[in-house]
């Protein structure tokens, strides 16, 4: 897209690997509330990292996620075929609708998310946990254990994959070939490989579920497209979103609060005293490492001045929310706002599962992952370690995703020294 009038800086050239997303952040807060930035592939948004802003977009009735109706780059076919990011934008689900499309298109994760399913799966998720931990507990004493591979990953995907009714042998391609499109430093050959093996993925996942269906999300899913309240592609696009965001933000939300806990010996003898709860780990966390960076896109569907800003989104401008920059706003979060502090009293004052109508329907699932999974592991590995030094921890090749590569530990405990 072209820059318009409204945007009269020389883009902020976003780093599509991630190297130091929060570092980026500071420098884009430093430019005002929102700025415009080049996107990886060249295409140009507005990234906006005030939360008071993040909250007004978020809520205004004039900013719309469907491309297909607000972004005219997209619309005249500006946006390349081969653009590496061009998934976020293509799909029909929630994530990408507007107006009553989006109601339409929210109600069924809703009902899928819902309280009493979430409550339901408690008993499944402690479950998991203690098989993950058992089988941790089998590891020498001198062994590294990647922890985000055999943990972090592990047990969202587990939960999800329960949640969906995943039949096993489909885990790990769903992990891949989802995992790819989160990397936004693939080459555009690479992401359309992720892209296309994902939908082949839930192909064999819907013909299988309709086969077989169950009391599981994707059945009820399948059911919605039977009953014509779903065309094929929002059912498949759908089930892309459940298991997306329902297992990378989890991932990365234990990922940060393990490497957090290690790291910071006052903390981490703040919640094992008992001084400092679970949950205000994980909202610290959440505030501190938003689990999903940056998130794309968002469009203005008619010019928007905004008042307290001065600043004017012309009809067609793309935008990117910056969840990172959010959680450390200093005039939130105060001078400290960089520190990971379990007793801050702003640490629920954060955005890392959005706001107003797309607001994150599996919020209370990965808070519940997290405050069930953190207290079982800690508890069972009281002497739990990293295994290298925290500057050579490498984050995930993504603007979008925030966590790291690997998290090598040593887990020491006195059954298997």
């Amino acid at each position: 897209m072209n820059t318009s009038t409204s945007t009269p800086r020389c883009p902020y050239r976003l780093d599509g690997a991630g190297t130091n997303i929060h570092a980026e952040a500071a420098a884009l807060r430093a430019r005002g509330a929102a700025t415009p930035a080049e996107l990886p592939g060249g295409l140009t948004a507005w990234t906006v990292t005030h939360p008071d802003l993040i909250r007004r977009l978020l809520t205004h009735r004039d900013v719309s996620k469907d491309a297909h109706q607000h972004w005219p780059a997209y619309i005249n076919g500006e946006v390349p075929s081969d653009w590496p990011l061009r998934v976020w934008v293509d799909v029909r689900n929630a994530l990408t609708a507007y107006g009553s499309e989006h109601t339409r298109l929210r109600r069924p994760l809703a009902a899928a998310f819902s309280p009493r399913r979430v409550r339901l799966l408690r008993p499944q998720i402690k479950a998991i946990t203690q098989a993950l931990l058992d089988d941790l507990n089998a590891t020498g004493p001198d062994e590294i254990v990647d922890l985000r591979a055999r943990f972090a990953w592990r047990l969202p995907l587990l939960v999800v994959n329960a949640l969906l009714g995943v039949p096993e042998e489909l885990h790990d391609g769903f992990r891949v070939s989802i995992g790819g499109l989160f990397d936004t430093s693939l080459t555009a050959e690479e992401a359309g490989a992720a892209y296309s093996e994902a939908y082949r993925l839930l192909n064999v996942l819907v013909e299988t579920k309709t086969k077989e269906p169950g009391d599981d999300v994707t059945s009820a899913l399948i059911a919605g497209h039977s009953s014509g309240t779903l065309s094929r592609q929002e059912l498949l696009d759908s089930l892309m979103l459940v298991i997306g965001a329902g297992h990378e933000t989890t991932v990365n939300l234990l990922d940060h609060a393990v490497t957090n806990l290690l790291t910071h010996s006052a903390q981490r003898a703040l919640v094992v005293s008992g001084q400092a709860s679970w949950e205000q780990v994980v909202e610290e966390t959440l505030r501190h490492q938003a689990p999903i960076a940056n998130i794309i896109l968002r469009f203005a569907a008619r010019d928007i001045l905004d008042e307290p800003t001065g600043l004017t989104f012309r009809a067609g401008d793309a935008i990117v929310i910056n969840f990172a920059a959010a959680g450390r706003d200093p005039e939130v979060h105060g001078a400290t706002a960089a520190d990971f502090d379990v007793a801050r009293p702003t640490a629920g004052e954060h955005l890392a599962f959005g706001h107003g109508p797309h607001f994150c329907p599996g919020a209370p699932l990965a808070r519940l992952e997290a405050v069930t999974a953190l207290p079982m592991l800690f508890e069972t590995f009281p002497e739990l370690d990293l295994a290298v030094e925290q500057d050579v921890l490498q984050p995930q090749p993504s603007f979008i995703s925030n966590g790291h590569q690997t998290l090598p530990v040593l887990l020491r405990t006195s059954s298997n020294s």
